[in-house]
């Protein structure tokens, strides 16, 4: 029992001797501080075989954790004007250690957030909110570019005002809370710039022609914008720049402003500067009124106008003479002449220069009546007149009047176009002038002028048997020769009359024409009459040719004509007529009775349907297949074809064609058959009576009938003939 206690005794032993062994060492903190709000630096003494340690930090409420390397170490991520407990651990390849004995240490205070600004040129204003912990509060101040003092002020408050500051520079301010112990927190920094002071030194430069001013002034130190403000009573203008100088359009003429001066920067703006005084130009003088009285004397008068000094009348007629008048006082007296056109302006002065141009009013006086009345231009219904231009006329009145109808018209320009006038008639024509002051001036002189004819009327365009166009028409011209013109793609054609009608020949076939007629007389020619078109009928065709195709057909060709579109083709004889209406260059005509004597014409129609009778020409038809066609044997080797002749005489053609040959046999005039001596039996044949026109052309639309010939006999082919009918 007591051996077993022993070994028990042993184990333990030898097992803690391992734990020392195997597990790192417990650090020891030996301080742990605050320099920043939101962290605790620890320091401690190194463990053999630490490879890192595991700082802790607790404050009751959160457990943050660090791993550093090496002491020092730093938590971060804490709370500010916070009591934490600090611990360390060792970690090594064997594990980490026990937490080392705790340490206190309380983080610093926060920094206060500054809020600065600018109130006057000379100071600062710094605000800020109350820090936690906090009993007081250490601001300084200094220029930015490190130049000058440094002020530094303690207070309890959320405030501090430093003053006699330099204007339009940047400071650096700096700002931290200290706790109950002295112990400062973590400080804010920021800069501020003064506002500049307002700027000196302005000076005004008036455009009095374009209503504009320049401004300048002496630099603000720390300025950046400048802004000119332009005060009257009934206005404000501004204009901003970044310059020393700066202009503003758009004055108003006769008013006073008081100018001022703003310089601004980021922190604000300065005081105005002391104004100074502006004075524009007088505005024109307004409710001019002229006068003519008496005749040759011109009276000008005006309003009077503020600002306004003195006032200078400019008087100038339209052949470039000018005359003017100063006065103080409000009305000028000039001489005149008749005839001419015054432009007259009004300018006020004072020392800031000469109004704007104001209304520029004109004066006329009593027209002349114009001379060297020319008709440039005279037509059936109008007349084209010209002449000089006279001083002082506005608007030139034209009349022309036939006693009892009046025509007018109203013009600028010395020219006038009198139109809807009636052709053939004598006019009295006067030019007036006119002046929207002085009226027309009635006591110019007339001059008769006779318009062209009339246009004649074409009533009808008509054809006689020989090609010729008799054209007819009707006019209210009391004396006058006519033309007439028919004109076309192949030609113009003319016939005149001093009558109403008139007769042309030669037009080609197939043309299309515009007939016109005019008239003509010692004042001029008429418009041409409304066209009447003209078509003549189409070309006829050639090398008309009739080929037979059946015994009841034929076919009719041609050449196609000029401008014909269709053709009609008319097969005519006792028996009746065959017809065929086509716009190709053929035709087919059917129902032929064979054996006939036929008229063939041709007739060629336009696309309006005017047609012409073309050629005519006489035509036999072909005679009539033979009916009842049979084979007879004719001896031991020969055979007869016989058949049955058509009415009428013809002349007939026979042929047998089969493997072993071709037979031909023709019989004699008046005949109805005709024999082949010898003929190869053992064969078929196909045998064909044909008729044989006039030309000699044998005719191949007649029906075939085919026959068996066998032969009988020792001999293939030269025995004894038998045939029978197949087809």
């Amino acid at each position: 029992m007591a051996g077993g206690r022993e070994t028990c005794l042993t184990l333990i032993g030898f097992i803690l001797t391992y734990l020392k062994m195997v597990t790192p060492e417990i650090p020891t903190i030996d301080q742990a501080y605050s320099k920043i709000s939101n962290s605790i630096t620890v320091e401690w003494t190194t463990v053999p075989g630490a490879t890192s340690y595991l700082l802790t930090a607790e404050d009751g409420d959160t457990v943050i954790e660090t791993m550093v390397a090496n002491s020092p170490g730093t938590v971060t991520g804490l709370k500010a004007a916070t009591l934490y407990e600090i611990t360390i651990r060792s970690i090594s390849a064997a594990g980490r250690s026990q937490a080392s004995p705790p340490k206190q240490a309380k983080t610093v205070l926060a920094a206060p957030i500054l809020e600065v600004s600018s109130p006057s040129s000379d100071s600062i204003l710094v605000q800020w909110e109350a820090v936690y912990m906090a009993i007081g509060f250490s601001v300084s101040i200094m220029q930015a570019n490190g130049l000058g003092s440094i002020w530094k002020e303690n207070t309890t408050n959320t405030s501090l005002t430093f003053t006699s500051l330099e204007a339009g520079t940047l400071y650096t301010v700096k700002a931290y809370a200290w706790n109950a112990n002295g112990i400062p927190g973590d400080d804010s920094t920021c800069n501020q710039r003064t506002s500049p002071q307002a700027p000196a030194n302005i000076q005004v430069s008036f455009d009095s022609g374009a209503l504009k001013a320049s401004f300048s002034w002496a630099p603000a130190e720390g300025a950046f914008n400048y802004t000119v403000m332009a005060l009257s009573d009934s206005s404000e203008l501004t204009c901003s720049t970044t310059l020393r100088s700066c202009t503003i359009s758009s004055l108003q003429c006769g008013t006073e402003y008081l100018i001022s001066v703003l310089a601004s920067n980021d922190a604000g703006s300065s005081k105005s500067s002391s104004a100074v005084t502006l004075k524009t130009v007088a505005c024109a003088p307004g409710r001019v009124m002229i006068q003519e009285d008496p005749p040759g004397h011109l009276s000008v008068t005006w309003s009077n106008v503020d600002l306004g000094d003195y006032y200078v009348a400019f008087v100038k007629s339209d052949d470039g003479l000018e005359v003017h008048c100063n006065t103080s006082l409000t009305q000028c007296n000039f001489l005149s002449e008749c005839g001419f056109t015054y432009f007259i302006s009004v300018f006020a002065y004072n020392k800031a220069g000469q109004s704007p141009l104001g209304d520029i009013f004109n004066y006329t006086t009593a027209p002349c009546c114009p001379s060297d009345i020319n008709p440039v231009l005279v037509s059936s219904d109008r007349v084209e007149i010209v002449w000089s231009p006279v001083r002082g006329a506005e608007l030139y009145e034209t009349k022309a009047v036939d006693g009892y109808n009046v025509v007018e018209c109203n013009d600028t320009t010395p020219a006038c176009t009198l139109s809807a006038l009636e052709c053939d008639t004598k006019y009295n024509i006067t030019v007036y002038s006119f002046s929207e002051v002085r009226g027309s001036n009635m006591s110019c002189t007339p001059q008769f002028i006779t318009t062209a004819p009339c246009s004649p009327e074409i009533k009808n365009v008509s054809r006689d048997a020989f090609s010729m166009i008799n054209v007819h028409w009707r006019s209210t011209n009391d004396v006058a020769t006519y033309t007439v013109t028919a004109q076309g793609e192949k030609g113009l054609y003319q016939c005149s009359s001093v009558g109403e009608s008139c007769t042309m020949g030669g037009l080609p076939c197939g043309s299309v024409f515009s007939v016109t007629a005019v008239a003509e007389t010692q004042a001029g020619r008429s418009l041409p009459s409304y066209s009447v078109p003209l078509e003549t009928a189409p070309c006829c065709p050639t090398g008309l040719t009739v080929t037979q195709i059946t015994q009841s057909v034929i076919n009719v060709s041609w050449t196609i004509g000029t401008v014909a579109q269709t053709h009609v083709a008319v097969l005519e004889s006792h028996t009746g007529q065959s017809k065929c209406h086509t716009h190709q260059n053929h035709c087919l005509l059917g129902c032929i009775t064979c054996g006939i004597n036929y008229t063939v014409t041709l007739k060629a129609i336009s696309t309006t349907g005017l047609a012409a009778d073309c050629s005519s020409q006489s035509y036999f038809s072909s005679a009539c297949c033979p009916l009842g066609v049979k084979l007879y044997r004719l001896g031991p080797n020969g055979i007869r074809i016989y058949w049955q002749a058509s009415r009428g005489s013809a002349n007939y053609s026979t042929d047998l064609y089969g493997s072993k040959g071709i037979f031909t046999c023709t019989p004699s005039a008046g005949l109805s058959f005709c024999d082949v001596a010898e003929i190869p039996c053992g064969d078929v044949y196909t045998v064909m009576v044909s008729p044989v026109a006039e030309t000699g052309l044998k005719l191949t639309f007649c029906p075939k009938k085919i026959y068996s010939v066998t032969c009988s006999g020792s001999t293939l082919g030269m025995g004894k003939l038998f045939f029978s009918w197949i087809k």
